[in-house]
């Protein structure tokens, strides 16, 4: 797997450093939420999107895992949060766009999803 170097050229990650890379990784994208949200901001870059909004529109998440994961996604940098002088107060999340680079990932796990749900059915009318 190639690594790029800080001076922007390429050389081979060792396995540690594939480990290590996955971790992290795994770290900052892991959990049921993280990629979900991502994903939604995603296909509503046109949109203005508010916590409540989110709230209702993403199935089974509570107010309190949302903030928190958001809050998570924002240290990150991949979520944005502005707030607009409006009254009352409102605060809108957007991807940013080094947020948008995750989009690759869940691109692929949205295929291998919708693959592996046909895999799993065929296999149950057998």
């Amino acid at each position: 797997m190639a690594k790029i170097n800080d001076n922007g050229t390429l050389r081979e990650a060792n396995c540690s450093e594939e480990l290590m890379a996955m971790r992290d990784s795994l770290d900052v994208l892991g959990g049921k939420w993280k990629l979900i949200i991502l994903r939604f901001l995603t296909n509503r870059t046109h949109q203005v999107i508010n916590f409540k909004k989110m709230q209702r529109e993403i199935d089974g998440i509570s107010a309190k895992m949302l903030s928190k994961e958001l809050k998570e996604l924002e240290n990150n940098l991949l979520v944005s949060r502005t707030t607009q002088q409006t009254k009352p107060i409102t605060v809108v999340y957007a991807i940013t766009e080094y947020g948008k680079s995750v989009l690759p990932v869940t691109e692929t796990l949205v295929n291998w999803g919708l693959h592996h749900r046909e895999k799993i059915i065929e296999a149950i009318k057998k």
